[in-house]
Order: structure tokens, then C-alpha cells, then sequence
């Protein structure tokens, strides 16, 4: 008997099913708060933090924020304990290495949004740019410490890269229930996901380029949390522009992660 078979409920879905999709609801609502944070910045609130220190303070400061955060932590819980059973059970060696990382990954958020509604909000106001700063210094004094960050930060970036291809070319698409969708729900998906996807991808893209630079100049100053990377996208040529199109496309990924709650096979 599967893991999905042992952990069925009364009305039919397993537990791993709704762990899953209460993830993807959550992991929604903090892009959709971290592309809200962008678009104010880009817009000349410099005083916002585009992290998810940012978002979950976001949070806290509304009424029954300390109830939200519960649930959004509760929530990324149970994306990390799919994924485990995805990582222990799947069909495919590529697959179930894939999901053990995303097992950690998520269990790592998760983690940081149950203490910070505990009342530890140490991880709000930008500390993913301190954090990512003191996380590269302890690295780069390891033996091979720039080798290290270099291949930390060249794996984030392909991650990026390969995210946003499999964005444009809809390979999320395979994991949809497309059947059971309607027209201008798949059209909607679509944009949200190809979208977001590119967004997202861009700004693992670029993470991942500070951080080979700090490994290559051996400054861990040139290493950047979330909030800085999206900061980033402000000083390029096309200006704050550049940082409208991806907070909007980081909102979109938010509205896509909820579509995924309601329509991936899980």
C-alpha cells in the first residue's frame, strides 16, 4: 500500500494531498507580498523590504497577522513533508533528488515564518541581505571557501535559468489537471506562469551573480539577500521600469502558486 494510500481521510484526499496544496496557497501569498513590496519600491517607497522578512512583517502589522503567519508557516510544513514523500517514494533518481532539496529548502522557511510567529522577527526588515553577507564571510574562510561560493552561487543561477525556460516553454503544464480547467483559467495559468516563472528565474539569476562575484573578489559585501537582488534590477539601464516588470511578474508567480493549489495533480 503507498504512503498516499496509508494517509487518506474521510472525504477522499490523503493528507499528503492537502499538505501539498495548503504549501503551494502559502508559498502564494508570500511572493504575492514580496512582488507587492517591489512594485512599492520601485515606485519610490524606498523604506520597504522586498524579502520575506519584508512580507511577513507585512503580515504581522494587519489584523490577525499573528493567525496568518501561523497558518503560512503551517502551511510551508506541509509543502516540505509532500516533497519528503516525493523524495522517499518517486518513481525517478533525478525526481526524488530534486524533491530532497526542495525538502530542505522548504523546511528552512518554514521554519523561519513558525519562529517569526512565535515572536522572533529578527528575520524581518531586510535581514536576507545581512544574513546572505555574514552566510558568504563564514563560507569564504573555509578551505576553498571562494570555490564554495562560486559553485553556491553558479548552482542558484542555473537554477534560475532552468526555471524560467521551463516557464517559457509551460512544462508546468504536465502537472496541471487541464482537464478539469476552464478556457480563461488556462489562458490565466499561463500568463501568470510563464510571467512569474521568467521573474523568478531572473532574480535567482542575478542572486546567483552576486554571489560568484563576492566568491571571485573575495568581498562578501558583493554577496546580496532577496531584498538587495530586487533592489538591483532598479540600476540597470532601463532603470525602475526593469523593477516594475519583475515585482509584477513576482506577484504573478504568488497568483500562480495559488492556481497550483487548486489544479496540480498532487
Amino acid at each position: 500500500m503507498s504512503i498516499r494510500s496509508r494517509a487518506r481521510g474521510k472525504n477522499g484526499r490523503t493528507v499528503v494531498e492537502v499538505a501539498g496544496r495548503w504549501g503551494f496557497a502559502a508559498r502564494g501569498v508570500i511572493y504575492l507580498l514580496v512582488g507587492a513590496l517591489a512594485l512599492r519600491i520601485a515606485l519610490g517607497d524606498p523604506a520597504e523590504q522586498a524579502d520575506r522578512g519584508g512580507a511577513l512583517s507585512e503580515i504581522a502589522a494587519r489584523p490577525l497577522g499573528s493567525v496568518v503567519l501561523w497558518l503560512l508557516g503551517i502551511g510551508l510544513v506541509g509543502m516540505a513533508l509532500w516533497q519528503l514523500t516525493e523524495a522517499l517514494w518517486g518513481h525517478k533518481t533525478t525526481r526524488r533528488l530534486l524533491s530532497a532539496g526542495r525538502t530542505v529548502f522548504y523546511a528552512v522557511i518554514a521554519w523561519s515564518v513558525l519562529v517569526f510567529a512565535a515572536g522572533d522577527h529578527s528575520e524581518g526588515g531586510g535581514e536576507s541581505d545581512r544574513q546572505s553577507h555574514d552566510l558568504t564571510a563564514r563560507a569564504l574562510e573555509l578551505p576553498a571557501g571562494q570555490w564554495l561560493v562560486a559553485a553556491a552561487g553558479i548552482t542558484v543561477a542555473v537554477v534560475g535559468a532552468v526555471g524560467a525556460v521551463q516557464a517559457v516553454r509551460r512544462k508546468y503544464r504536465k502537472h496541471l489537471r487541464l482537464g478539469d480547467m476552464p478556457a480563461r483559467a488556462r489562458t490565466a495559468v499561463d500568463v501568470a506562469g510563464v510571467a512569474g516563472g521568467v521573474a523568478r528565474g531572473l532574480v535567482f539569476m542575478a542572486a546567483g551573480g552576486f554571489a560568484v562575484r563576492a566568491a571571485v573578489t573575495y568581498r562578501p559585501s558583493e554577496a546580496k539577500g532577496l531584498d538587495d537582488t530586487i533592489r538591483s534590477f532598479a540600476g540597470t539601464p532601463a532603470g525602475p521600469w526593469l523593477l516594475v516588470v519583475i515585482a509584477v511578474g513576482l506577484a504573478l508567480y504568488g497568483v500562480f502558486s495559488f492556481a497550483m493549489a487548486v489544479w496540480r495533480r498532487v
